[in-house]
Parts: structure tokens; sequence; C-alpha cells
């Protein structure tokens, strides 16, 4: 690493974007990732989608619930 960087020549807000969503990462135990993994190929979906149905599903049941 240097000891000093220019940036004189730097463009403030170059990359910045006020539309611009982050969405978090989730990491799975493995023997999840397995199992979801083997319902999404059965059921012919994507493994994201799956797993967005199923928590909103138990969100909804939570929210009954309360």
């Amino acid at each position: 690493m240097k000891k000093e960087y220019d940036f004189s020549k730097g463009e403030r807000g170059k990359f910045y974007s006020p539309e611009a969503e982050f969405h978090f990462p989730i990491y799975l135990d493995a023997d999840i990732t397995e199992f979801m993994s083997r319902l999404a190929v059965q059921k012919e979906r994507d493994l994201s989608e799956l797993v967005n149905d199923w928590l909103r599903r138990d969100i909804e049941l939570i929210q009954t619930v309360q």
C-alpha cells in the first residue's frame, strides 16, 4: 500500500446512484442449501424465488398469530 494517494483528479459521487438498491447476502447452512436446491430443481423454479416464497409464507403466518 502506498504511503499517500493522489485524489486531485477524482470525481466526487461518480458512482453514486440514488436509485441503487443494496441486497444483503444471506448464507444458508450446507444442509439447507442442499435441500432447497433439490426442491427448486424438482419444482423447476429459481432457488432465490423458492426461498423468498417460503419466507413470505412464514412472515404471513407469524403476522396472523401476533
